[in-house]
């Protein structure tokens, strides 16, 4: 294998790239830079991924991707890039109602046996007091019950899309921006166009996020991923270091913080389409929410909203592999809500099978053609 052809500059792209350069292969990474990227808006969450039951294949692939990150940002430290946001700041999962605090023993079990099973960014999490869960977050409203989890871990979604790309560019790969025609010869995709430009290829991976499908499309491919808008809130508190504070987790949103006094409430989960918009509505469920958790955010500034679209999958289940019927087309993409956390480990896998490597989970469950073909 001489070149691929990667399309879609969000995380999972990139690492893609990242990981394909590190082993001396030409990478031309394509991106159509359309609003609403995931990356561009996301949260930047490592949770215990206690939302999932025991027995969802997300799991695995989510305890690999944990593990998977701090490699990930070790080597990109020892590339030079050594800003991304990576924090274990710890987190707490707060219950705010009676209703909320009857399920916390439930919820701790849960944590423990991901722990138990190996997870990474958890720890020895337990329940804690009201007062000890302000200690972790000063602006935390009186809660009914708290679960602390002390390794849980953030990341700047935007940093490290950066950092990533900045060394791929370092490492020789080429940066297009446009619309990607995938040209089929050969029974494979021979080549891409890009404006008017035609790029010969080995190999091409497709992780174009909320427009995957489009792409899938292309080849016959039934690839059911739809666009979910997430609406976002980044506020400011004056005077105040947020930069060590813990996240909050709640039953619905989340607050977390970054230095210097950056605050983020999320998020909406709003199934319209592409549509780019900031509702009233969407505000008012996110302050609502951030305050029904945080009283003490009252006095903070309102700064701006981000809007990212969700991959969102028909049932949940991201698609991860390569393409039956063409042996040089890989797909990551379908993620949802946890792109963050599974996005760059997913890339990293579809890297490997581009590379003929042993991936160490079962990726059936994901399989690219689990929908059928047109």
């Amino acid at each position: 294998m001489e070149k691929v052809v990667i399309i879609g500059g969000g995380l999972v792209g990139m690492s893609a790239a990242y990981r394909l350069v590190r082993h001396n292969v030409e990478v031309v990474l394509v991106d159509r830079a359309d609003k609403g990227k995931a990356t561009a808006a996301g949260a930047g969450i490592l949770s215990p991924g206690n939302r999932f039951p025991p027995n969802d294949p997300i799991l695995p692939l989510l305890k690999e991707a944990h593990a998977y990150y701090p490699h990930l940002i070790a080597n990109l430290a020892e590339d030079g890039e050594c800003h991304t946001g990576y924090e274990k700041v710890g987190a707490i999962h707060v219950a705010t109602t009676n209703e909320e605090a009857a399920q916390m023993p439930k919820l701790l079990e849960q944590i423990q046996q991901r722990h138990t099973d190996g997870f990474h960014h958890i720890g020895d999490a337990k329940i804690i007091d009201s007062d000890t869960a302000k200690s972790f977050f000063p602006a935390l409203s009186r809660v009914k019950a708290a679960i602390h989890i002390p390794e849980a871990a953030r990341v700047d979604s935007r940093l490290l899309c950066s950092a990533l790309e900045r060394t791929i560019k370092r490492l020789g790969a080429v940066l297009l921006n446009g619309q990607a025609q995938l040209v089929v010869a050969g029974g494979k995709v021979a080549s891409v166009k890009v404006e008017g430009q035609t790029i010969n290829t080995d190999v091409v991976i497709i992780a174009a996020g909320a427009w995957s499908a489009m792409l899938a499309k292309q080849i016959g491919l039934m690839l059911p991923v739809y666009p979910q808008r997430g609406q976002i809130a980044h506020l400011a508190i004056a005077n105040t270091d947020t930069g060590g504070w813990s996240i909050v987790m709640g039953f619905t949103h989340y607050i977390l913080t970054f230095p210097n006094n950056h605050v983020v409430i999320g998020a909406t989960r709003d199934d319209v389409g592409y549509d780019y918009s900031v509702t009233m509505g969407g505000m008012q469920e996110l302050f609502n929410e951030g305050l029904r958790m945080a009283e003490g955010l009252k006095s903070a500034t309102f700064k701006e909203v981000r809007i990212g679209f969700r991959p969102q999958s028909q049932d949940t289940d991201p698609f991860i592999g390569q393409v039956h019927g063409f042996g040089n087309v890989y797909f990551a993409t379908g993620h949802g809500g946890y792109g963050l956390q599974v996005g760059p480990y997913s890339g990293a896998i579809v890297a490997d099978l581009a590379l003929k490597k042993t991936v160490s989970i079962d990726l059936n469950p994901f399989a690219v053609g689990r929908f059928g073909y047109s």
